[in-house]
C-alpha cells in the first residue's frame, strides 16, 4: 500500500476556476440573473411561436418487422400506413336496417377524410361477430400514426362518434387513437410542491427553500423550450419532455441543494458570505460537475443502442442535465449573492437555536456512523441480502409493451379493445401483417391457407394484393392478446417454423410485421444490445471514479452497489406492473424502462457516491485516519444526502400519478432506486464497506497513480 503522504496544506497562489466563477457571479449577480431571465423568455417565446414537431422514430433497421414495412412502403404504399379500428355494438342487432344505414353513412363520411386511404366493409366476411351485435371497420391510413397530424385523427374520431347513440355504441382503437386519448398529468407540479415542503423543513426558511426550486425550474423550462425548437430538426419522441421534466427537476434540486448545503456549512464556520460561496462552488460545485458528467455519460450510452426513439431521449435529457449544471454554477450563486444577507440571518438564527438546545451539527450522524463501524459485517450482510431479495423478481422480467387493455377504462381505445375481444377474440386487437413478395403466382394464396392452420392464429383476413406488383399482404389474428407471451410465441413460430418451408416451396419471401411483431422485435433488440450499453456506462463511470479518488476498490464498490440498487428497482417494477402487486393490471415491463432507468439511476447514484465519498476523501487527505474519514464524511453529508434522496423520491414518485403507464413505471423505478441508494446503500452499506476496507479503500498501485491525470474534488 502506498505510504501515507504528508498532510500539510499548501498555499494557493491563485484562485481556482470555480472560485473565479463564483467571484464573477457575486460581482455581476444582477446581470447574471437578468441574462438567465432574458434567455429563458427568448427560448420560451420561440418555442410557443413555432410549436413542437415530435416524431416517435420506431424504426428498427435489420429487424423483420422493419423489412416488412419497408417492402410495403416501396411496393404497396397504400397498405403501409397504420390502421384505426372503428368498433360498433348494437344489442338489438348490428345489421338491422336502421343501424346498418347509420353505420354505412358514417363509414362513407370517414372515407372522405384526409389521410384515410380506405375503409373495410363493416358488414363483410368476418367483420360481424357470431351473435350479430358487434361489427368492426378497419380504417387504413395513408401514413404511420407518427406522420398523420393529430388534428386529422381527432376529426376521424369525431366523425365516427357522430353515429353513436340510440342504442348504437361506437368506439375507436389503434395506436393513433391511443395517442389522442393520452391526457396530461400534474406530476411535475405535485413533485415540485412536495420538494418545496421538504426543503422548508430542512432549512427552516421559505426563501432558502425556494432558491434550489427556482434554479431547477429555470433549467428545465429553458431546456424543454430548446428541445421543442430542436424537434423541427431532430427526431424527438413525444414523451421526451415528460422525461426531461422528471430528471431535470430531480437533479436540478439535488445539485442546488448540495451546493447550498456546503454554503450553509461554511457560513456556520464563520466565513463571510462571499468566501463561503466561493468555497461551496469550489468543493460541492466540483462534485456536482463530476456527478452531472456521469449522468450524461449514462444517457449518451443510449446512443450506442442504435434505437432512434432512445437517441432523441438521450440527447434531450442530457441537454437538461447540462443546462442544470450551468444553472447550478451561475444562476444559483447569483441568487445566493442577491439574497445572501437574509439567508445568512436565517441560517445563523437556526444554528443559534440548535446550540441553545445543545445540539451539535452532525452529531447524530456521527453516532450513527460509529454504530455501523462497530458491527460492519452483520449490517453489510443484512443490507445486501435485502437488496438481492428485492432484485430477484427482475430475473423474471418480461420486456414488451402494454396494449390498450391496460388503458383507462373510460377511454375510447380501451372500450374498443374490450368490444373487439368480446366479439372476435383478444387477438383482433393486435393483428399480424404478413407480407408476401415474389415467388410463384399462388404464393399469396398458399400463405393464406398456411396461416389458417398455423398454431396460435385464430383468424385470417382475405389476401390484399398490391396493384401491378408481386407484393401482397395477409392479416392474421392471434388467439391471444397482443401483450401475451402466447402472441410472442406465435410470431416466433411463424418466422422460424411455419413460413420458411413454404418460402422454399413457392420461392417467395414472407415477412411477419405489424405493430405487435414490431414490439416483439423492439424488446429483442434491446436485450441483444444491453450488454454493450452496460459495458460502456459502467466502464466509463468506474474510470472517472478511479481518476478522482485515486483508488481501485472504490470504483468497483460503487459500480457493484449501483447495479444492485438498479436491480432492486427493476425487481419492484416487475412485481408491481408485471405481476400486479398493488392491484395494477399486469403487462410486460415497457422495453424502454430497464435501459432508461439504468442510464439515469447509474448517473444519479454517482451524485451521492461523489458527495459522500468525496467528503470522506477530503478527511482522509487531511488526517490519514480511515475510520475518522468515514465517520466525519457521513456526519457532514448524511443530512444532505438523505434530504436530497427524499426530494428525488417525491419528485419521481409523483409521476406515479401520470396517466401514461410508461411514466408510471419510470417514476416507480427511479423512486425505489433513489430511496434504496440514499437510505440503504449510503447510510448502511457504504460506511460498513469503507470500515472493512480501511486504508485499502484509498490504495492504488504507484505505477498507475503516476499515469492517471489528477482531477481533485477537494480544494488544493
Amino acid at each position: 500500500m502506498a505510504s501515507t503522504r504528508s498532510r500539510r496544506t499548501p498555499t494557493r497562489p491563485t484562485e481556482s476556476r470555480f472560485e473565479r466563477l463564483a467571484d464573477w457571479s457575486i460581482r455581476h449577480r444582477r446581470r447574471a440573473v437578468a441574462l438567465w431571465v432574458v434567455t429563458l423568455l427568448a427560448v420560451l417565446g420561440t418555442s410557443f411561436a413555432i410549436g413542437a414537431a415530435w416524431k416517435n422514430d420506431v424504426s428498427l433497421p435489420g429487424t423483420e418487422s422493419q423489412q416488412a414495412l419497408d417492402t410495403l412502403k416501396r411496393s404497396a404504399p397504400t397498405q403501409a400506413g397504420d390502421t384505426v379500428e372503428i368498433v360498433m355494438r348494437d344489442p338489438g342487432g348490428i345489421e338491422t336496417p336502421a343501424t346498418r344505414q347509420r353505420v354505412e353513412a358514417m363509414v362513407a363520411a370517414v372515407e372522405r377524410l384526409p389521410h384515410v386511404a380506405a375503409v373495410n366493409d363493416p358488414f363483410g366476411p368476418g367483420a360481424v361477430s357470431r351473435d350479430g351485435t358487434i361489427a368492426h371497420a378497419t380504417v387504413m391510413l395513408d401514413a404511420t400514426s407518427n406522420d398523420v397530424p393529430r388534428a386529422s385523427i381527432e376529426r376521424l374520431i369525431e366523425t365516427a362518434e357522430r353515429a353513436d347513440g340510440n342504442g348504437l355504441q361506437v368506439e375507436l382503437g389503434g395506436d393513433a387513437v391511443r395517442y389522442v386519448d393520452a391526457g396530461g398529468g400534474t406530476a411535475e407540479s405535485l413533485g415540485t410542491l412536495a420538494a418545496l415542503v421538504i426543503l422548508v423543513f430542512l432549512f427552516g426558511s421559505l426563501l432558502a427553500a425556494s432558491i434550489p426550486i427556482l434554479t431547477a425550474l429555470a433549467a428545465v423550462g429553458g431546456t424543454t423550450a430548446l428541445i421543442v425548437v430542436g424537434s423541427h430538426f431532430l427526431d424527438v419522441a413525444d414523451f421526451t419532455p415528460a422525461l426531461m421534466s422528471l430528471v431535470g427537476l430531480g437533479v436540478g434540486i439535488d445539485y442546488a441543494l448540495l451546493i447550498f448545503s456546503r454554503y450553509r456549512a461554511e457560513l456556520l464556520n464563520d466565513r463571510d458570505r462571499d468566501r463561503a460561496l466561493k468555497i461551496a462552488l469550489d468543493t460541492a460545485g466540483r462534485s456536482v460537475v463530476f456527478a452531472g458528467t456521469t449522468v450524461i455519460i449514462g444517457l449518451l450510452g443510449l446512443v450506442a443502442l442504435g434505437i432512434g426513439t432512445l437517441q432523441g431521449v438521450a440527447l434531450g435529457v442530457s441537454a437538461t442535465v447540462l443546462v442544470t449544471l450551468i444553472a447550478s454554477l451561475t444562476l444559483l450563486p447569483a441568487l445566493l449573492a442577491i439574497f445572501g444577507k437574509r439567508i445568512e440571518r436565517s441560517v445563523r438564527k437556526r444554528a443559534l437555536k440548535a446550540r441553545t438546545k445543545r445540539r451539535v451539527e452532525g452529531e447524530r450522524w456521527r453516532r450513527w456512523a460509529a454504530f455501523v463501524q462497530r458491527r460492519p459485517v452483520p449490517i453489510l450482510a443484512v443490507a445486501l441480502a435485502f437488496l438481492v431479495a428485492l432484485a430477484l423478481p427482475a430475473t423474471d422480467m418480461r420486456l414488451g409493451f402494454a396494449d390498450a387493455g391496460n388503458d383507462d377504462r373510460d377511454t375510447t381505445s380501451r372500450k374498443a379493445y374490450d368490444l373487439l375481444a368480446d366479439g372476435f377474440g383478444p387477438g383482433y386487437n393486435g393483428p399480424l401483417v404478413v407480407v408476401s413478395e415474389g415467388g410463384s403466382d399462388d404464393a399469396a394464396q398458399r400463405l393464406h391457407a398456411t396461416l389458417v392452420g398455423a398454431p396460435g392464429i385464430a383468424g385470417v383476413a382475405p389476401v390484399q394484393e398490391a396493384e401491378g406488383g408481386t407484393v401482397a399482404t395477409v392479416i392474421a389474428y392471434p388467439d391471444a392478446k397482443p401483450q401475451d407471451e402466447g402472441t410472442q410465441r406465435a410470431v416466433t413460430e411463424l418466422r422460424d417454423e411455419v413460413l420458411p418451408p413454404l418460402a422454399r416451396e413457392t420461392g417467395a419471401t414472407y415477412l411477419v410485421g405489424g405493430t405487435t411483431a414490431a414490439a416483439d422485435d423492439y424488446a429483442h433488440t434491446v436485450q441483444e444490445r444491453l450488454p454493450l450499453f452496460l459495458a460502456i456506462v459502467v466502464g466509463l463511470s468506474a474510470l472517472l471514479l478511479m481518476v478522482v479518488f485515486r483508488s481501485l476498490l472504490i470504483p468497483l464498490k460503487a459500480a457493484a452497489l449501483n447495479l444492485l440498487s438498479i436491480g432492486a428497482a427493476l425487481g419492484a417494477v416487475t412485481l408491481v406492473f408485471q405481476h400486479g402487486l398493488l392491484g395494477i393490471e399486469g403487462s410486460p415491463v415497457d422495453a424502454t424502462i430497464p435501459i432508461l432507468i439504468f442510464a439515469i439511476v447509474f448517473g444519479l447514484s454517482m451524485d451521492y457516491e461523489v458527495f459522500l465519498v468525496g467528503r470522506m476523501h477530503e478527511e482522509w487527505e487531511r488526517t490519514g485516519d480511515a475510520r475518522h474519514a468515514v465517520r466525519e464524511g457521513l456526519a457532514q453529508t448524511g443530512r444532505v444526502v438523505t434530504a436530497a434522496g427524499a426530494i428525488m423520491v417525491v419528485v419521481f414518485g409523483a409521476f406515479m400519478t401520470s396517466p401514461d403507464r410508461m411514466m408510471k413505471q419510470f417514476g416507480l423505478g427511479l423512486a425505489v432506486a433513489i430511496l434504496l441508494d440514499a437510505v440503504v446503500i449510503r447510510c448502511l452499506v457504504v460506511p460498513a464497506a469503507m470500515e472493512l476496507m480501511g486504508r485499502w479503500a484509498w490504495w492504488m498501485p504507484r505505477w498507475l497513480r503516476r499515469r492517471l491525470p489528477r482531477v481533485a474534488l477537494e480544494r488544493a
